[in-house]
């Protein structure tokens, strides 16, 4: 029981982790302005995605015959893999750093769990929905401050296709978490999944990087930024949410990343210059308080105490 305590609480340190690094991929693409959002998306997730697969290549040549037993899942997760960051950072081109963010990850818990219990037929607990209700209510929040803003530019439209594109980056992304969760119960090492499935992915993504990089080489600083891109939110990020991926349900792991448009609301304040009413840092407490609801163990206080 202890062991297991301190997987799942190593899992959820691993989440957090990998979110504050991903909250900052928003404001590190601003300082590559001539970089359209789909060579951000395309050098991100898919040189991160081949540099993981790299590192596993080991454990993936092992695994290969469970792979072409599970092979399409492994397709699922890796087409997930190649839609997501192009979604992702044309959401926030459009939307801005906040609303972006907001709307695709904070979307990705609810589709998370309605893909599991449509697909797995797993029930979720009573405190895992009250603690998603109150971290969506944050995203929500945040949402309607950052729309209000931009309303009043006369940039309503670009706010409206980006919450379309943040949808369909928070299905890819709830989609691909689901998918390399399931290859690691089947046997497969979460090192080994999550090389392959972005490895993959990445594959799918280099003729966009072809089409749409050559400004990514133009300057010194756009070059820096998309190396920071690949290497450490999506490289590093990635390996540290593939470890939590194997300790905790993916819901669960989806929900806690919930931080990740906090950290990204607070750095474009900080450091954009985007501005953030009073109405928006409620959203960021509300996502913290979600935070702690979930992950924080409850305490028994004897035979009688219920787990919800």
């Amino acid at each position: 029981m202890m062991i297991a305590r301190r997987e799942r609480m190593l899992g959820i340190l691993a989440v957090l982790f990998a979110s504050v690094l991903w909250g900052s991929t928003g404001t590190a693409a601003t300082f590559a302005p001539d970089v359209s959002p789909l060579a951000i998306g395309a050098v991100a997730m898919g040189l991160g995605g081949l540099l993981q697969a790299l590192i596993s290549a080991k454990g993936i040549i092992a695994s290969r015959h469970r792979f072409l037993q599970h092979w399409r899942m492994l397709l699922t997760g890796a087409l997930a893999v190649g839609i997501y960051p192009l979604a992702f950072y044309a959401s926030m081109h459009l939307a801005g750093v906040t609303v972006g963010t907001v709307i695709s990850i904070g979307s990705a818990p609810l589709l998370s769990a309605l893909i599991e219990f449509s697909l797995d037929g797993q029930r979720l607990s009573r405190r895992w929905m009250t603690g998603a209700a109150i971290g969506v209510a944050g995203m929500i929040l945040l949402c309607v401050a950052e729309s209000a803003g931009h309303a009043a530019t006369g940039q309503g439209s670009g706010v409206i296709a980006g919450i379309g594109l943040g949808l369909i980056a928070g299905l890819t992304y709830a989609l691909y978490s689901w998918a390399a969760r399931h290859l690691m119960q089947r046997g497969i090492s979460s090192r080994a999944a999550m090389g392959a499935t972005f490895g993959l992915g990445g594959i799918l993504l280099m003729p966009v990087l072809f089409i749409t990089g050559a400004p990514l080489l133009a300057s010194l600083n756009n070059a820096a930024v998309g190396a920071y891109m690949a290497l450490i939110p999506m490289f590093v990020g990635y390996v540290c949410f593939g470890y939590a991926l194997a300790r905790i349900p993916a819901s669960m792991a989806t929900t806690i990343t919930l931080l990740e448009p906090a950290v990204a609301a607070v750095l474009a304040v900080l450091i954009v210059g985007e501005r953030l009413p009073a109405l928006g840092w409620t959203g960021i407490g509300l996502v913290v308080l979600c935070l702690i609801f979930i992950t924080v163990p409850l305490k028994r206080r004897g035979p009688l105490a219920v787990s919800v």
